[in-house]
């Protein structure tokens, strides 16, 4: 019960993600289908003209804003703080119903202003008012605070939302940004939408499909804008060929099944050991039906009893899931809690209590209420020749479940594994990144670099557009020789510094790499081996390539770098030289200092360049890691109910094994009486469990085989089905179960036979 509690609470804080906003049913986030290839893809960013279009000409949408996500640096005083928060329109504030402390949604009206959360206002300013007081936002960017929020809760897709500044003032300061403002092709941006009460977003998605392709010059990867509504941000998140095909839902489903099958098992073990002992209580039926009572009367009583047993349970359950429950968030990542002043929590409890007491105490009390009177007072009660069957049944549907759930675990270890042994195409030890904030850094390029060297901290530094564990942007505008007109695939485009791929340590495959010595590599172009394969290029060095109003030559070919997910295929790519286009910065840190002495002396050199903002940066190797975030945590907790499944299965099976073994001890006596040796006892007690045993690994291998490959289906790099899996995962349930009866039948195999024939 404790188990089935705790992944209750899991399901309710996954079901009532970003339910803290009072417009939940009205929200809906712009996507795109677009068509690079045979398949369509999807993407949640879009032009920036397109949000003022949906909010003028389509009466169902009440109000839109555009959205960027960004960290930016607060100065207040002597306080630096790095924050993440977003620039938005100044409808954002109510359409999401930000709770207001201090201000009101029409905080972000001004140019120079800001909103921030409960949380950053209190690191900022401690208990000090923030509102109407001035900061420094960046380098040079004055702010006033017109407004405090509360924080968003921690199943929101914006817990990690801190500060909210109105649009122009990021349109002001960039100007990439003021030029898309009439670029329909520029997808660079969130646009969030609300609707009016009754609109049906199927319907809203189909007037809005077609917006770009009406418009001239449509583009050739033929973009299809539709609204992804929030209620299903979190659980139907995935996409494929234009097609809404789940996401975490899958899990949602797959821990509410083994929630109830966990708790289907314990109930099973109640109602094997209840029938188990139903001659013991047999006489006792007899009485009472002789002195009157009715059938009813004793189902209602075993029941009675069923319903105690779970009450108490019930109360040690809540005493284990307060106690395991700090363990459980860490496992999964959440911060639950039980809702003890809410009146649905009990009910819920209490309808979940009645449950387990029907599941549990069904069979024992119609089995048992059952009992014929005269034959049980006679002393000529039998229990039956089958009424051992459903027991059996019981016992196998338990290790069937049980050797599933393992076998499963198993695969889900090994998928991580198998990707997580995939070559990423680069060198991640002591590499780490940091993002250029402000003038002070950027455009000091060979200065900060010699600095870094020359202090021992590091062996190499580069600049790059964008982190290495993400992909920033791509481009369909892109030409070579050979190129079909039908052919618009997607390269991502990166500008990096010369020194890149020393830094990165990545693969060169063919050709070589940037290098000073040649003066025209601004002019020059690396592909990854994706590239070439989707350009069908036999011999890419020196080819041109056209893109960003340049011709290109190519001068090598790198191995595929992942990027993104690691699950998934690397998307064709290609790298070039610009000095004015990055944003962040690679550092291969020496191996000779210590992490910490070299990181010390990284921040040294940095405060030099920029001493008002806060030295951050993040270990590469750690951000590649957290991309298997997801699935280590569904395997570790896999893994956990799998072992409490066999840890209960066992324990009925050992309850049962003692039953037998107490039930036949005269039998047991007088063969070895008659010359039966422990092995001979031991045989007869364990073969009819071996044989249910095996009986559940037959269907549970076909059973398991077929959903684990249903699942490994969803990865286009997958560990392959290994016979050794089911093999080892049977031989050890055969084991296990071994182990269990072998205690009991070995116990009553030595028990003295005079003991056990003597009169009672």
């Amino acid at each position: 019960m404790a188990v089935a509690l705790l992944i209750g609470l899991w399901i309710h804080d996954e079901c009532t993600f970003n339910k803290s906003v009072d417009n939940y049913r009205r929200l809906g986030k712009i996507w795109q289908f677009v068509k690079f290839g045979p398949v369509k893809s999807s993407y949640d960013v879009s032009p920036q003209p397109l949000a003022s279009e949906l909010r003028d000409k389509y009466l169902e949408i009440e109000n839109s804003s555009l959205n960027v996500e960004r960290n930016e640096v607060f100065h207040f005083g002597d306080q630096n703080m790095n924050i993440q928060g977003h620039y938005v329109e100044p409808a954002f504030p109510s359409m999401f119903s930000l709770k207001m402390i201090s201000g009101n949604y029409r905080g972000l009206k001004e140019m120079h202003s800001v909103m921030l959360a409960q949380s950053a206002a209190k690191a900022l300013f401690g208990d000090k008012d923030p509102m109407g007081l001035m900061l420094r936002m960046g380098d040079s960017v004055p702010v006033k605070v017109t407004g405090v929020f509360r924080d968003f809760p921690a199943n929101s897709d914006f817990k990690d939302l801190h500060f909210l500044a109105p649009w122009d003032l990021f349109a002001a300061n960039e100007t990439w940004v003021q030029n898309a403002k009439d670029q329909w092709d520029n997808n660079s941006f969130n646009i969030y939408i609300l609707v009016k009460p009754g609109t049906d977003f199927k319907r809203l998605s189909a007037k809005i499909r077609d917006i770009r392709m009406k418009r001239s010059d449509p583009p050739a990867y033929k973009p299809e804008f539709f609204i992804h509504p929030m209620s299903q941000w979190h659980l139907y998140s995935e996409f494929y060929d234009g097609k809404n095909t789940g996401g975490r839902i899958t899990y949602v489903w797959l821990f509410g099944i083994i929630g109830v099958f966990v708790l289907l098992l314990a109930c099973i073990n109640f109602m094997n050991l209840s029938t188990a002992r139903s001659e013991k209580r047999s006489k006792e039926v007899g009485i009472r039906k002789t002195i009157g009572s009715v059938r009813g009367q004793l189902i209602l009583q075993f029941f009675s009893e069923s319903v105690l047993y779970v009450i108490c349970s019930f109360i040690l359950a809540l005493l284990l899931v307060i106690l395991a429950l700090p363990f459980f968030n860490q496992i999964a990542g959440k911060e639950m809690t039980i809702a003890w002043t809410s009146p649905v929590f009990w009910i819920v409890a209490a309808l979940f209590s009645l449950f387990t007491a029907i599941i549990a105490g069904s069979y024992p009390a119609f089995y048992l209420s059952g009992f014929d009177a005269i034959q049980v007072l006679k002393g000529t009660f039998k229990a039956g020749r089958f009424a051992a069957l459903p027991r059996k049944v019981l016992v196998v549907f338990q290790f069937t479940v049980s050797v599933t759930m393992i076998i499963g675990t198993v695969v889900i270890f090994r998928q991580i594994q198998f990707v997580k042994d995939r070559p990423v195409g680069y060198n991640r030890g002591h590499l780490i990144e940091l993002k250029m904030s402000g003038q002070s850094v950027s455009g000091h390029y060979e200065a900060l670099r010699k600095d870094l060297i020359n202090s021992g901290a590091a062996v190499s530094m580069s600049e790059a557009s964008g982190p290495l564990t993400e992909q920033w942007g791509g481009s369909t505008n892109i030409s070579w020789s050979n190129k079909t007109p039908d052919e618009h695939p997607l390269l991502m485009s990166n500008q990096v510094t010369h020194d890149y791929g020393q830094t990165i340590g990545w693969q060169i495959k063919q050709g070589r790499d940037f290098s000073r010595s040649f003066g025209a590599d601004t002019s020059s172009m690396i592909l990854n081996e994706s590239a070439v394969r989707i350009m069908g290029f036999k011999n890419p060095i020196s080819q041109q390539i056209q893109t960003m109003g340049k011709t290109y030559q190519v001068i090598g070919v790198t191995a595929d770098m992942i990027k993104e997910s690691p699950f998934q295929e690397v998307k064709p790519s290609f790298y070039v030289v610009d000095y004015y286009g990055v944003g962040t910065i690679e550092i291969k840190l020496s191996a000779i200092l210590s992490t910490h002495e070299a990181l010390t002396r990284i921040e040294k050199v940095f405060k030099r360049y920029d001493p008002g903002t806060p030295f951050s940066y993040h270990f590469v190797d750690q951000q590649y890691a957290a991309k298997f975030s997801d699935e280590e945590k569904i395997s570790t907790l896999s893994a956990f109910f799998a072992g409490l499944a066999i840890a209960i299965s066992v324990l009925g099976l050992f309850g049962l094994a003692s039953f037998v073994a107490e039930k036949r001890t005269k039998e047991i006596g007088i063969r070895k009486i008659l010359g039966a040796s422990i092995w001979n006892v031991w045989g007869l007690l364990s073969k009819e469990f071996i044989g249910l045993v095996t009986i559940a690994l037959l269907i549970a291998m076909p059973l398991s085989y077929y959903a684990m490959h249903h699942w490994l289906e969803g990865y286009e790099f997958r560990t392959p089905l290994s016979i050794w899996i089911f093999v080892s995962v049977g031989l050890g349930a055969m084991f296990i179960t071994l182990f269990t009866i072998s205690f009991q039948s070995i116990k009553a195999a030595i028990t003295n036979p005079v003991n056990s024939l003597r009169s009672e």
